[in-house]
Formats: structure tokens, sequence, C-alpha cells
């Protein structure tokens, strides 16, 4: 870990510089034109910003989960109504049948639910390098710290694993405060992050 805090290749460094010149401004090997990077003539240049990225504000990430809830249950909406319809045909035989098909086609449909939403996620991430449909209406994706590509694999570790799995076991045993201290930790971390960023390693930064 290095002393400002980001792990070595960690995507919020600053990237390969290019050549400078005495004076620390880079991109120039003679001195720089009067007015370079929007200065005025005579007056001390500024040095651009360092990094390839922006943390993303806490409001974006809360603002990302709700959407993308919204989503998932507006398609958890939808397979019920389906199921529901498909087997709600078993009435025309008896109500018996009508009844044990439908519930038999509600459980299949908590079923489909449950693999979607736990599908949702890491397949979206992996097909756009860390973005849901909710990250992508509120600007911002997950990063791995390491620079790598988000994979599949990655993403269920993170999505699913982690925080569905891991912190809601914990917060069955904690009245909920395992997953409201994972919510709320990036408002007092220094680069944003929630538990489950610490135990993977990612940053959620502005796209």
């Amino acid at each position: 870990m290095s002393d400002s805090g980001l792990t070595p290749g960690d995507p919020l460094s600053p990237g390969p510089e290019a050549p400078r010149h005495p004076s620390g401004l880079p991109g120039y090997t003679s001195p720089p034109p009067p007015g370079a990077f929007g200065g005025t003539p005579g007056a001390a240049p500024a040095v651009p910003a360092t990094g390839r990225h922006a943390l993303a504000s806490w409001w974006s990430r809360v603002g990302s989960t709700i959407i993308d809830g919204i989503i998932i249950g507006a398609g958890a909406l939808l397979i019920m109504a389906l199921f529901g319809s498909v087997f709600s045909i078993g009435f025309f035989a008896s109500d018996e049948a009508g009844v044990v098909a439908v519930i038999g086609g509600l459980m299949l449909s908590f079923v489909a639910i449950a693999i979607v939403a736990l599908l949702y996620a890491p397949l979206m991430m992996a097909r756009t390098n860390g973005k849901t449909l909710g990250r992508m209406a509120m600007g911002i994706r997950v990063v791995r710290a390491n620079g790598r590509p988000m994979t599949f694999g990655f993403a269920m570790l993170r999505e699913v694993v982690i925080k569905a799995l891991l912190f809601g076991i914990a917060s069955s045993f904690t009245f909920g405060l395992a997953s409201l201290a994972d919510v709320l930790w990036p408002l007092w971390d220094d680069e944003n992050r929630a538990l489950h960023d610490f135990a993977v390693d990612t940053r959620v930064v502005r796209d």
C-alpha cells in the first residue's frame, strides 16, 4: 500500500507520464509557449491534475442501486405474471388442480426471480466492464484496483458472494447493521469505498 492509500497499479493513481520539461510541465521538452495549459502569459502555469479516474459520489452510488432495484423489481413482477398466467390454466381442469398449479408456478417464479436477480449485475458488469443499467444512468462504474477488466467471475464474487451472501448472512445476525454499515461506509472513507470494496479491492468511479 502506498502512502496515498492506493494499491500499486490502482486505476486512480497517475498513469504513465509524458516527457517533462525541467519546470515540471508534461509534454514539453523545450520551454512551453505563453498561455500553455490555459495560463496567462507571464504567470506560473498550472500543472494539470494527474490520475485516470475520479471517484463516484455516495449519492450516485445510492441512485444507481435504487434504479437497479426498480429494474429487478419490474422484472420480478413480469416473471410472476408470466408464470401465474401459464400455470393458472390448471383451473380449467378443476379448482384443486388449479390451486396446485398456481402454487407450483409461484415457486418456480421465485426460483427464476432469484436467478435473474443474482445474475443481472454480474452479466451486465462483465459485458460493460463494470456497469449496470443503474450505473449507466448515474454515469458511474466499478473498476478493479489492479487495472484488470471486470470479468464475470470477479463480478460474481463482488456482487453475489460478498454483497448478497456474505453481507446478507452477516445482516441476519446483526439485525441489518452489517448491510447498513456497508452502505454508509463510503461517506467517511477517503476513497469512497464500501466495505465490500475493501474485500475485493474495487473502486466506484465516474464513467
